[in-house]
């Protein structure tokens, strides 16, 4: 019976399909056409001064995240560096819409993921996590793209996270693109009481969303039209952290000392008790 179904033809059998047409469809030339788009835009980015990064430290799959996030409209044109780590480079960009960008990238060859292991393990939102260094570089980048949302929606300023991609993250650039925002070390403070107000206020609503900062100190501490902005939260752990206490101890450490210098009345001990007066809700669904 199944003769009845099959078209006879010459030749042995097995050869029953060899007439069908494989020539190109749209997809194919669609295809392809991006495979050449792709490696147009590989070679430009290796090519540009801004991404020329000792030992090849960024590799094919990062300026492939970089393709992505072009072709899904995020980014138009790429600028200079903003800062350069031993983790990650910052680099201006501008968005489709016009708007200045800062873009994070993560070097996964060059990062110290022994420390951001240390920061994940314990934050019941990586539970499970493979301990290899791509997956511990990857999760930290969704970890501060998430770390920035919380914060901002706790309302902590902090640079607005527009979209993570992989090891790349794109979020509000703070500053100029030509003149990027001081720290609070690098300038001198008018009124150092109020400053030292506003970032206490920050620290508890940071902790009221159920996030400690982890490594907060006048060095990610920016300032840009008279107004702090707190950065660097990739390493920032949830109230549930067997860590918790010790690294927001040391925050406050840290903030006291500072603002000491600056001639406040500034208390480690104190800030602790300020910024843990409230209850945190480690959903992040803190209210004002």
């Amino acid at each position: 019976m199944a003769g009845e179904f099959v078209e006879e033809t010459a030749g042995p059998a097995g050869d029953e399909w060899e007439d069908l047409d494989v020539s190109d469809d749209e997809v194919d030339r669609i295809t392809r056409r991006q495979d050449r788009e792709f490696e147009s835009f590989l070679k430009r980015l290796k090519d540009a001064d801004q991404f020329k990064v000792q030992e090849g430290a960024f590799d094919d799959a990062t300026f492939a995240a970089l393709y992505k996030l072009v072709q899904d409209g995020h980014l138009a044109a790429f600028g200079g560096p903003i800062s350069t780590g031993k983790e990650a480079n910052v680099y201006e960009a501008a968005a489709a819409d016009g708007d200045d960008v800062a873009v994070k990238v993560y070097r996964i060859n060059a990062s110290n993921f022994q420390h951001m292991r240390d920061y994940l393990e314990g934050d019941p939102r990586f539970e499970g996590i493979r301990g290899d260094k791509k997956a511990i570089v990857l999760a930290w980048t969704r970890k501060e793209f998430a770390n920035l949302a919380r914060a901002h929606d706790a309302g902590v300023r902090v640079p607005n996270p527009i979209v993570v991609q992989r090891n790349v993250l794109v979020m509000e650039l703070i500053g100029e693109a030509t003149d990027p925002a001081p720290t609070l070390h690098d300038v001198t403070l008018e009124n150092p009481e109020t400053a030292y107000d506003v970032v206490r206020e920050y620290m508890q609503r940071l902790f009221g969303a159920g996030l400690v900062h982890g490594d907060l100190s006048e060095y990610n501490i920016v300032v840009h039209d008279g107004e702090l902005t707190i950065i660097d939260v990739g390493q920032a752990v949830t109230v549930h952290h067997g860590n918790a206490e010790e690294f927001l101890r040391r925050d406050c450490e840290n903030v006291a000392a500072f603002f000491s210098r600056q001639g406040v009345d500034a208390d480690p001990d104190a800030l602790y008790d300020h910024v843990t007066s409230v209850d945190a809700d480690p959903s992040g669904d803190a209210g004002d």
